[in-house]
């Protein structure tokens, strides 16, 4: 099939290639994203109003694909934050403190609550809700401070973020970019989440328990007397017995949730709603039970915290997702029918040019989407470019004909395994706050155990698609 390549495609490759430099250089590239949505527009149109208005039209756009996305997290996380100031949290977590007797056990059980509640919480709330309660228990069974943050990073913002199974803003972001539905991107990228994450964990607590033996890492008593007592002298805004019956019931809803995904099949955007809608109802009944006569207000109060956090995390993204929204459907809805009749969207051409001048691999396009991937990441956001990865990897598949949603997983997963809080130093701040480490110790702790994970895991990936 003959494909017309005009100066859009051109603009449009030129562009992915400064997106990836500047992400490189570890400079933002909010400005980058917005000249070439402004240059592919007026290419389009050669109107400089219509130009102009379509830089708001493409942040307009990506704002709406993406805010049943932002919503949810931002009330999951005001939902955290009740959670944390009842100390139900500590009520919730109070019965795995007996499983913690020595450090194999701390790190495996710490890793696996981590994984499971960021399944729900995200990561950055699931570290203030683990963080504060388990950490001294760990570090009295000998596990190292700088262990404890390990776990929670490689099972929060590795294998939990990278597969985002139940909130699904990871997947939603990557396949809107590569054009797919979004139960595809998640069926695909399940094994590949598994076989990253067990790779990357078991390396790691390999490496931890062997320098721990050498005595090469400390297990300092002295990390105990840092750690600050609030959660026990903050003011008890609720009786025992109320927050074990929240601390059970939070968990039976969500459960019941992921009952009602499976047996009601929902996915997407339902699945979302269902997430988001319960969470805004714990909200609210703990909010008015605890602070009674000012839950009115605390619930507004809280809100208002979990969006602030919600669109501080998803500002940087929406300028780059506004820009490769514009390989697919969204440009004729942003700038209008300007491509040529024959089009299947920017990405689509590329894909099908490329597959009729280079015989492209499924071996190549593995390797390819990995390191896209991982240099997205080092933004230290993990989301910033992981439109850039589905946007590539269907480009590939195109190329290649097959293996879209694999590709797609994958280059997700180096992406948020590298830039979502595991690698990149400063996206390691919040684990490593909480366990008072350095976020570059972390960092260096952390890299091998990752770029082994990724290298099986990119194996494994040419053999499924």
């Amino acid at each position: 099939m003959l494909i017309e390549l005009t100066a859009l495609h051109w603009i449009y490759v030129a562009f992915i290639i400064l997106i990836i430099g500047f992400m490189v250089m570890r400079r933002d590239t909010t400005i980058v994203c917005i000249v070439g949505i402004f240059l592919i527009a007026l290419t389009a149109t050669g109107s400089l109003s219509h130009s102009v208005s379509s830089i708001f039209n493409s942040f307009s756009y990506a704002i709406t694909e993406l805010l049943s996305t932002i919503l949810v997290i931002s009330i999951i996380v005001a939902m955290s934050h009740t959670l944390t100031s009842t100390g139900i949290n500590d009520v919730m977590i109070s019965p795995f403190r007996k499983l913690i007797r020595n450090p194999g056990l701390a790190y495996w059980t710490i890793g696996i609550l981590m994984m499971v509640i960021s399944w729900f919480f995200w990561p950055s709330p699931a570290v203030a809700l683990l963080g504060a309660v388990l950490l001294p228990v760990a570090i009295r069974a000998g596990l190292p401070a700088l262990g404890v943050a390990m776990a929670m990073n490689l099972f929060g913002h590795g294998i939990a973020l990278s597969g985002d199974f139940v909130i699904q803003a990871a997947p939603k972001l990557t396949a809107d970019a590569a054009g797919l539905p979004i139960q595809d991107v998640i069926d695909a990228s399940i094994p590949l989440v598994f076989v990253m994450g067990l790779v990357t964990t078991i390396t790691a607590f390999y490496f931890l328990r062997r320098d721990m033996k050498r005595g090469t890492l400390q297990t300092a008593s002295s990390v105990l007397e840092d750690i600050p007592d609030e959660e026990r002298n903050k003011p008890t805004l609720l009786s025992l017995s109320q927050r074990r019956f929240f601390a059970i019931l939070v968990p039976v809803l969500f459960a019941a949730d992921v009952a009602a995904m499976s047996v009601l099949n929902l996915t997407g955007g339902d699945a979302t709603a269902l997430i988001g809608g319960t969470s805004i109802l714990i909200l609210l009944l703990i909010t008015i039970m605890s602070h009674k006569n000012e839950g009115l207000e605390k619930t507004t109060q809280y809100l208002i915290e979990g969006f602030q956090f919600g669109f501080k995390v998803f500002g940087p993204v929406i300028p780059i997702a506004a820009f490769f929204y514009l390989g697919d459907s969204g440009f004729t809805t942003i700038i209008g029918d300007y491509l040529p009749k024959a089009s299947q969207g920017i990405v689509n051409d590329l894909g099908i040019a490329l597959a009729n001048i280079v015989p492209l691999s499924k071996v190549v396009g593995a390797v390819t989407l990995t390191t896209v991937g991982a240099i997205t990441g080092l933004d230290g956001s993990g989301f910033s470019g992981i439109s850039l990865a589905g946007s590539i990897a269907s480009l590939f598949a195109a190329a290649i004909g097959k293996g879209a949603a694999t590709l797609t997983a994958l280059g997700q997963i180096a992406a948020i395994w590298v830039g979502g809080g595991t690698l990149v130093p400063w996206a390691l701040i919040p684990a490593a706050a909480i366990c008072k480490v350095d976020p570059f110790e972390l960092a260096r702790r952390n890299l091998l155990p990752v770029l082994i994970g990724l290298v099986v895991t990119t194996i494994v990936a040419m053999f499924l698609i």
